[in-house]
């Protein structure tokens, strides 16, 4: 008697080089897709918005005048800054949503899709790459306005901003990995993903993004062991100083940013077939 056994198709019995053949393929046809996703959920955004493409810039303003505040009234220092504060706070806060507005969105992408998913058949990573395009976007419209503060400021960048196409890699692919994981995860949670939009929030306040690295206390014990400092102040003072002031933490905050992202497109791929059950 004969007797047929079945494998799902992503069974890591491949081998993992088969996999990241899949995944290649996956992305290499899904192109098209990905684009008109980005642009489906661009224009949903800001189609009948008043202020459009400005709310790029609103949130990072309301928080630089909440620290300027604070700051003024003395309950809270943002340290010493050698550059005008402005220049010094929008440059860190166009980094840090370059993360949290693609978190974000990767983490909500297959929930707001659930009929989509259900009903079509297409790999559901076009989703999580089509909502970094929202991150990406607002980052060139903050880095536009950035260039504006440098004209008022006569401020002059390092020649070095011309590497940023390569410096926020790292941040994109954090940001990418850890929304492959929370997108499959809010899928059954559906909680997930109001904690993650108020743990950035939090989260903002513990990175050294609108002030300057603090020295002392456990302020400066967590920031230590933060990833995200070092690429947002890695970012920073390439375009400030044209030299990144800790380049080991870098180093290892970007090697950190691969090593998750490869994992969890990994363990997203292996597990795709079953989503649409979830969500």
């Amino acid at each position: 008697m004969k007797i047929t056994s079945y494998e799902p198709d992503n069974s890591t019995k491949k081998g993992y080089r088969s996999v990241f053949t899949e995944i290649a393929s996956e992305l290499k046809e899904n192109q098209w897709l990905i684009y008109q996703l980005f642009k489906r959920d661009f224009f949903a955004t800001y189609k009948q918005s008043f202020i459009g493409i400005f709310w790029a810039l609103i949130i990072p303003l309301t928080s630089l005048a909440t620290f300027v505040i604070l700051s003024r009234s003395g309950l809270f220092s943002v340290g010493k800054i050698s550059v005008p504060y402005p220049i010094y706070a929008i440059l860190g806060l166009s980094f840090w949503q370059l993360f949290s507005t693609g978190l974000v969105a990767s983490s909500n992408s297959l929930v707001k899709a659930g009929s989509m998913i259900t009903q079509i058949n297409f790999s559901k990573k076009s989703l999580i790459f089509a909502s970094a395009g929202q991150s990406i976007v607002s980052f060139s419209i903050q880095f536009v306005f950035l260039m504006a503060l440098f004209l008022y400021y006569q401020f002059t960048p390092n020649i070095t901003i011309l590497l940023i196409p390569v410096i926020i890699l790292p941040i994109l692919l954090l940001s990418l990995g850890m929304g492959l994981i929370l997108s499959i995860v809010n899928g059954v949670i559906r909680d997930v993903g109001n904690v993650v939009s108020l743990l950035m929030t939090f989260l903002m306040f513990l990175t050294p993004v609108l002030y300057a690295r603090p020295e002392t206390g456990i302020l400066a014990k967590i920031t230590n062991i933060n990833p995200l400092h070092y690429l947002v102040s890695g970012g920073r003072d390439l375009v400030l100083r044209g030299t990144i002031s800790e380049p080991q933490g870098f180093l290892i905050s970007s090697l950190f940013s691969v090593v998750i992202f490869v994992l969890c497109l990994i363990l997203f791929h292996l597990t795709e077939t079953k989503i649409c059950e979830r969500v």
